[in-house]
């Protein structure tokens, strides 16, 4: 099997990560200025897009806030120009990642490919090759907080940890692909590394990982508070020692009750699949930016740069690391708050405060009469990947009732909404609920939650 790795860029880019978690401001500035101009010449030289965006500019003079902002629709609707490898076609890349069976195997024997989900109004697919992937090893290696140094020390290669990783496990997504690269390229780790889905009901959910016993959970915030309630009422028969969370919101009273329930740490970091690994949680509890291989613009909402301290509109990211997908002032639609003081931790890399997706967990009446709770993400997961639909608001109207809200009308609309009523009547089932009622809104404006972005799984008001 053909992995992605390249060992020699990934020791050259580790004691690069290691010189500049503690260097100066300019010196970060100074990579960034280095790593922006190999990227503008890849960009101009092999990327049909970007060398039409790029037209009559002078690279060596060029300032990244004078390029034009791009959009993930726009870059997917001329995908093979995009590109800078002409083998990568999107239409072949969309027939391998519609085969679950090829998660985390090498495409083409040299990329490694993920897609997204739909929340910014369409799904993306994302190509890696071994030097973006040396980048991004580096990074999760040696940023990330490690909050037991000393074991670490005896145990690098965690061969006493049992690694789950529980989440949506039915896509080629980020998270679900990596942890595959990383069972094939450290086959001693295979038996202590699991994925668990969390489109099965909670009951199953618990029996596996009570059975396997993680010392560490990788997970969403709101599976992290599932797991919480579970433990709380004695179903959740082990004590894992960390939690890592990433891909929504976390908030403060999550991170306490999940902590004081189950007694361990919770590391929260911040990623897209656009750059895997944007921001690391450090020991102060500080989320901090990689500055030297990202570059992040919060702007407001006509795209003009905000001050520091000051909560963006949206968020330009700029990948520094991948030259086969160029990334440059594309609009990531995160609302970020950069602060200008330095950590006490030491690190000079930036500080954020990230306001991401914060969808709610539906709790929902069971067949035997309990309330069962239904995971936001697993009910996005089952809208995106059965029915198909990306831009919808599912808004819970009681303990029995769902009212879909679709932007779309006429015959659309129609078998839109018989996808999407199957699947989440299929889904209800197995999870173990009584019989639900789905009401349907056609034609209206998706609403936004506080984050700018559409609040896709909303819970009934509290009384």
């Amino acid at each position: 099997m053909s992995l992605v790795f390249d060992p020699l860029r990934l020791g050259a880019v580790a004691l690069d990560v290691l010189a500049s978690g503690r260097a100066h401001s300019d010196a970060i500035k100074a990579r960034q200025k280095a790593r922006l101009a190999q990227l503008l010449a890849v960009a101009a030289q092999d990327s049909k897009f970007y060398r039409e965006r790029l037209q009559g500019k002078t690279l060596a003079n060029t300032v990244l806030g004078d390029l034009p902002v791009v959009s993930r629709a726009e870059l997917m609707a001329r995908f093979d120009d995009w590109v800078t490898d002409p083998q990568l076609k999107l239409a072949e890349l969309r027939s391998f990642i519609a085969d679950p069976s090829r998660i985390g195997e090498a495409y083409l024997g040299k990329y490694l490919v993920w897609e997204s989900s739909g929340t910014s109004h369409q799904a993306g697919i994302f190509v890696q090759d071994a030097r973006t992937m040396a980048v991004f090893d580096a990074l999760e290696a040696l940023r990330r907080g490690v909050p037991r140094t000393l074991q670490r020390w005896f145990d690098p290669l965690l061969l006493t940890e049992r690694i789950a990783f529980v989440g949506a496990t039915s896509g080629h997504f980020a998270s679900l692909v990596s942890l595959q690269r990383l069972r094939a390229l450290n086959p001693w780790l295979a038996q202590s590394m699991r994925c668990f889905s969390i489109l099965q009901s909670t009951p199953a959910l618990m029996g596996e990982l009570n059975a396997f016993a993680p010392t560490v959970i990788a997970t969403y915030p709101t599976v992290a508070a599932l797991l919480a309630d579970e433990a709380s009422r004695g179903a959740l028969h082990f004590s894992p020692k960390e939690v890592w969370t990433g891909g929504e919101t976390l908030t403060a009273s999550v991170r306490r009750r999940v902590e004081h329930v189950l007694g361990c740490t919770l590391r929260n970091s911040y990623g897209a699949s656009e750059f895997m690994s944007i921001g690391w949680e450090c020991a102060e509890g500080a989320l901090h930016v990689n500055a030297d291989w990202v570059i992040l613009e919060p702007v407001d909402e006509k795209g003009r740069p905000m001050p520091m301290g000051q909560q963006s509109y949206s968020t330009l990211l700029t990948n520094l690391a991948n030259g086969v997908q160029p990334l440059i002032r594309y609009d990531l639609g995160d609302q970020i708050t950069v602060h200008p003081a330095h950590c006490r931790c030491g690190s000079t890399l930036p500080v954020i405060e990230v306001l991401g997706r914060r969808d709610d967990p539906l709790v929902m009446a069971g067949r035997d009469g309990h309330p069962v709770t239904l995971l936001p993400m697993a009910l996005t997961t089952v809208l995106e990947d059965e029915a198909g639909v990306f831009d919808f608001q599912l808004r819970q109207q009681g303990d029995h009732t769902l009212v879909l809200r679709l932007d779309l009308q006429g015959l659309e609309a129609d078998a839109a909404i018989a996808r999407c009523r199957t699947a989440l009547e299929n889904f209800a089932a197995t999870q173990g609920l009584a019989p639900i009622r789905i009401l349907t809104e056609l034609g209206q404006t998706l609403l936004r939650g506080r984050s700018g972005k559409v609040q896709r799984v909303m819970a009934k008001p509290s009384r």
